[in-house]
C-alpha cells in the first residue's frame, strides 16, 4: 500500500524471511562464521538457537544463497513433533524420494542410495531442520544414526538444525550423548544493539529504494529499540506498522510521537488478542461516564474525539487507496469499456 506513495521497490519489513534483506550485525556475523566452519567439515551437525524472531532461518537462507547449487542438494523440515520413523519419511519427502508403502529397512536404503547418488556426482547433501526445539530425542537418535552412513572417509550428508532456546535442554538429555558428540558448531543468536537497530532498519529501507522518505529521527530509532528489544522480527513488525501509519496520515518524518502511536496501538491489539473474556467492546469510548450518564472527565473527550476523527480520515484515505486499484485493474482487465 505504502511502496508507491514513498517509491519504494517492494515491501521493506516483511516478516517472510529473505536473503536480500540479510544484515550482517556483530551476532549475526559471528553465527555466520560459526555456520560456514561447520559447513567447511562436511560432516555432522549444526546447531542454530535462538529466541522467536531473531533471525535464524534469515542467516541461514543467507548461506545458502551463497553457497553454489550445482555442488549442494538442500531440502528443509519444519517440524512438528515428529516420530522416528515419521522424521525418516520426512526427509524422504523433503528431498522427493518415494516411499510409499515402504518399511524402514527399505526407506532407508533408499535414502542411503539418495545420498550416494549425490557423492558420486560430486554433489554434498544438506538437511535443514527448522524448530528443532519440537523434535522429540527418538527422532533426533534417527538423524544421527543417518549421518553415520559414509562413504570411504566421507559423510554425504550434514544438518543444520536451527531452534529455540529451549533446545539445549533436550540436548543436555543423558540419552543424547552420542548426538550431541555429532554436534561440530554451535551458537545461540541474541538481539542487536541500540545502534545496530537503527542500522538494520536503514539497510532494509535502502534495500528497495528508500531515499529518506519517511525520514526516521534518531529519537524515533531509539524509542524503536527500547520497544523491540533489537529483535529482527519485532522491529520488522512495528516498522512496518509504522510505514503504513504514516502513509496514511501522509506523514514525511517519523517521529517519537509516531513511534508512540504505533506501540501503543500494537499493545492495545495485542491485549485484545490475549483477553479471553466475553465483555469486550467493539467501539472505541470516548470519555467514562459518571454518575447520572454525565461525562466523567470532559477535558479527555476533545483530544479523544480528535483520535477518532484522525482514524476515520485514514480509512478514508485507505478506501480511496484500494478503489484507485481496484479501477485500475478494471481498465487493465476490460480496455474496451473506457
Amino acid at each position: 500500500m505504502y511502496t508507491e506513495f514513498y517509491k519504494l521497490s517492494g515491501l521493506p519489513f516483511q516478516l517472510t524471511p529473505d536473503a536480500r534483506f540479510f544484515f550482517q550485525s556483530s551476532v549475526h556475523r559471528k553465527a555466520m562464521a560459526h555456520l560456514l566452519f561447520g559447513l567447511e567439515q562436511s560432516e555432522g551437525f549444526i546447531v542454530v538457537t535462538g529466541d522467536v524472531g531473531a533471525g535464524k532461518t534469515t542467516i541461514l537462507s543467507h548461506l545458502l544463497a551463497t553457497v553454489d547449487p550445482d555442488a549442494y542438494v538442500t531440502a528443509k523440515i519444519v517440524s512438528s513433533h515428529l516420530g522416528g520413523d515419521d522424521m525418516l519419511r520426512a526427509v524422504a519427502a523433503a528431498f522427493h524420494l518415494q516411499f510409499a508403502n515402504l518399511d524402514k529397512a527399505s526407506l532407508l536404503c533408499r535414502i542411503e542410495d539418495f545420498l550416494l547418488s549425490n557423492h558420486r556426482q560430486s554433489k554434498r547433501t544438506l538437511l535443514l531442520i527448522d524448530e528443532a526445539q519440537n523434535v522429540p530425542p527418538p527422532a533426533l537418535e534417527e538423524l544421527r544414526m543417518l549421518s553415520n552412513y559414509q562413504v570411504g572417509a566421507k559423510v554425504p550428508l550434514q544438518c543444520f538444525l536451527l531452534a529455540q532456546p529451549q533446545f539445549r535442554r533436550t540436548l543436555a538429555s543423558a540419552d543424547l550423548e552420542q548426538f550431541r558428540q555429532r554436534i561440530i558448531a554451535s551458537y545461540h543468536l541474541g538481539s542487536m544493539g541500540a545502534a545496530e537497530t537503527s542500522e538494520y532498519i536503514r539497510h532494509r529501507l535502502t534495500v528497495v529504494g528508500w531515499r529518506n522518505d519517511p525520514l526516521f529521527t534518531d529519537e524515533a530509532l531509539a524509542d524503536i529499540f527500547l520497544h523491540t528489544g533489537g529483535i529482527p522480527r519485532k522491529i520488522n513488525t512495528v516498522c512496518s506498522r509504522i510505514m503504513l501509519f504514516c502513509f496514511l496520515d501522509e506523514l514525511h518524518t517519523v517521529d517519537r510521537d509516531v513511534v508512540k502511536g504505533v506501540a501503543e496501538d500494537l499493545l492495545r491489539e495485542t491485549n485484545q488478542v490475549l483477553d479471553a473474556s466475553d465483555d469486550q467492546a467493539g467501539g472505541v469510548m470516548l470519555a467514562p461516564l459518571g454518575r447520572g450518564g454525565t461525562a466523567a472527565d470532559a477535558s479527555q473527550f476533545a483530544p479523544r474525539m480528535e483520535k477518532m476523527e484522525r482514524i476515520v480520515e485514514r480509512h478514508g484515505r485507505a478506501l480511496k487507496f484500494f478503489s484507485s486499484i481496484v479501477e485500475r485493474n478494471l481498465v487493465d482487465d476490460f480496455p474496451g469499456n473506457h
